[in-house]
């Protein structure tokens, strides 16, 4: 029977117009799926279909329960919590809708009424193939506006849309090794060596479990929560160890996707190549529901961790210059196969009466076990900042047995979450290799970055994460990544913020001013139309995203959206082909013809 209505319901799809009405169903208008048909759906589905409240809800004057608010409270910052539940992402400000004043936060719950916000009203938490092909299908007969949300790590809100219905893939937990992949259609069954398969809702923590068990490891991110096969990896994913095997998408060999005529199909380089070069690179949520990646194994390898912090007073003005001689250092380093992360806070208030300038810096060496080398790569260095007046250098280096003993011992150490549930707002630049080998390149990076202005506790992070292998993967792999990638050197960022009672013109006015005088001075560092942002870290207000995220690969990514879902089912907020559609994804706007023109 189940079949029988998969294959009438892919049928309409597939025989339906292709044109779009100008804006999607919304539940007060009589293209609404009626109750019976909502019921229809959950039964096919095999009953996973739920109707969906922010999870604060419950806190509510109107809702209140208990023992239910008192497990909201208690959770509400932990990260693996949040992407297991379909009323919540992990970051509360894409949960809201503040332009029709829409939130339902726990800190202001109790006193406002809870708004439905931005969180889906329908979720159809899946658990495989079929049950999203349904949803799929399901969406687009009624022109439902659809999401996808993995784990909800976004801060783009790519995870959520008001009014709209939810595909959940955190339950898809499948984890296969395989000791050598041959990817489908792959001419004389050429081999690409040891992978994994990963379902939908993976998440890192999971993965590295899973290859650890077998002495393998894998090219992936540093965090708890973020789904493996999702938005991180169709957005290039970075990872501290990019140095040594490259970016996460350049390490992925196939993929299995629901595209929008609710078939499935398999995309690698033998078969659907276009359509497996958006999905390295693309953006998450765009292209299709990916329901399945395939990604390379590595043996695991030591490591040699090494960690540099240098302080200082916060009037101290020789802090810009050690940071400087930091930067000045990256290249060499990054050369010699380090990469990491480091966090920049100028303003650290210590006490009442006293602040600090601080740079805490970390780079792993994968496949090194000789100290003593890599203190020699910092000589240089600490030589130089151990002659910088008044300044406290420090430095230790970790030998580590495993690049998956690091990851546990060091990297995600502590409790078994990311701390999440506030609200944030990020900006960030890649900068090139060439930038930091300049003296004068260095000094305009430092002068804009510290013009930014930090409040006490502010903080810049800097990602070393690319160099190495990413650099020389452009010459190799052929994907959507943004070409900047392969001269990067480091990806800084920084976060605003603002409290949860902030009213939207408060709101409106952090943004406009990290849109309009922030992200300018980050990009005046190279040049306007120089490299670029990464897709997954960076402003969701980012101007001219489409070339600050993909450079000139824009213009085919959106003729690959057009091939591949010519109704606009999925749209995500700054994704390929969303200018289009206005702000929330519900209507199109004057100039979503399908037809656009780039001047590159």
């Amino acid at each position: 029977m189940i079949k029988k209505l998969l294959i009438a319901l892919l049928s309409t799809v597939a025989t339906g117009s292709q044109w779009s009405p100008q804006c999607r169903c919304l539940p007060h208008e009589s293209c609404w799926p009626s109750q019976q048909e909502w019921s229809a759906l959950n039964n096919t589905i095999g009953h996973k279909l739920a109707a969906v409240r922010p999870v604060a809800s419950v806190c509510s004057t109107q809702e209140f329960d208990e023992a239910a608010c008192k497990n909201v409270t208690e959770l509400w910052t932990n990260s693996v919590w949040r992407s297991s539940q379909p009323g919540a992402v992990q970051w509360e400000n894409w949960e809201a809708w503040p332009e029709r004043h829409q939130s339902c936060y726990i800190e202001t719950v109790q006193n406002t009424t809870c708004g439905q916000g931005r969180i889906s009203l329908y979720s159809a938490e899946v658990q495989n193939v079929s049950d999203i092909q349904f949803v799929v299908g399901f969406a687009k007969k009624h022109n439902l506006r659809l999401v996808i949300k993995n784990t909800g790590h976004d801060f783009l809100g790519r995870s959520t849309a008001p009014e709209s219905l939810q595909i959940l893939t955190y339950g898809m937990k499948d984890i296969q090794l395989v000791d050598d992949f041959v990817p489908m259609g792959a001419s004389d069954n050429k081999a690409e060596g040891p992978a994994v398969h990963l379902a939908a809702g993976v998440q890192l923590e999971e993965l590295y479990l899973a290859v650890g068990r077998h002495n393998r490891t894998v090219i992936a991110g540093a965090s708890h929560s973020v789904g493996a096969a999702g938005g991180y990896i169709q957005g290039g994913g970075h990872s501290p160890f990019g140095a040594w095997k490259g970016l996460a998408s350049d390490n992925a060999l196939e993929f299995e996707v629901v595209t929008a005529n609710g078939m499935v199909v398999i995309a690698n380089s033998y078969q659907n190549t276009d359509l497996f070069w958006a999905l390295r690179g693309g953006g998450g949520g765009t292209f299709g529901v990916v329901t399945r990646v395939t990604i390379r194994t590595f043996p695991d390898v030591p490591v040699i961790a090494y960690n540099v912090n240098m302080t200082t007073s916060s009037t101290n003005p020789q802090f810009w210059d050690a940071w400087k001689e930091w930067h000045a250092s990256i290249p060499s380093l990054n050369d010699a196969g380090g990469s990491g992360y480091y966090y920049t806070l100028p303003n650290l208030p210590l006490s009442a009466n006293m602040s600090v300038s601080t740079l805490m810096t970390v780079l792993m060496f994968p496949e090194k076990t000789n100290v003593t080398e890599v203190d020699q790569l910092y000589l240089p260095l600490i030589s130089k900042l151990r002659s910088t007046t008044n300044l406290t250098v420090e430095k230790k280096a970790l030998p580590l047995p495993s690049i998956n003993s690091t990851v546990f011992d060091l990297l995600l150490a502590g409790p078994q979450y990311d701390s999440t549930g506030n609200t944030a707002m990020l900006a960030s630049r890649l900068y090139s290799k060439d930038l930091l080998k300049s003296r004068d390149g260095r000094a305009r990076l430092a002068k804009a970055w510290k013009s930014i202005g930090w409040a006490p506790g502010e903080a810049m992070v800097g990602h070393v994460v690319a160099g190495g292998a990413v650099a020389a993967n452009g010459d190799k792999i052929d994907s959507a990544v943004n070409p900047a990638w392969r001269k990067t050197a480091t990806h800084l960022l920084f976060s605003k913020s603002w409290d949860a009672n902030a009213t939207l013109a408060e709101q409106k006015a952090i943004i406009k001013n990290m849109t309009e005088v922030q992200i300018p001075i980050l990009r005046s560092v190279e040049g306007e139309n120089n490299m670029g942002a990464y897709v997954n870290e960076a402003s969701g207000y980012e101007p001219g995203f489409q070339r600050s995220f993909w450079g000139t690969n824009y213009p085919r990514l959106y003729k690959i959206k057009q091939k591949w879902d010519p109704t606009g089912l999925f749209i995500a907020r700054k994704g390929v082909g969303s200018e289009d559609w206005d702000d929330a994804g519900l209507c199109m706007t004057a100039k979503g013809t399908c037809s656009m023109e780039f001047d590159y």
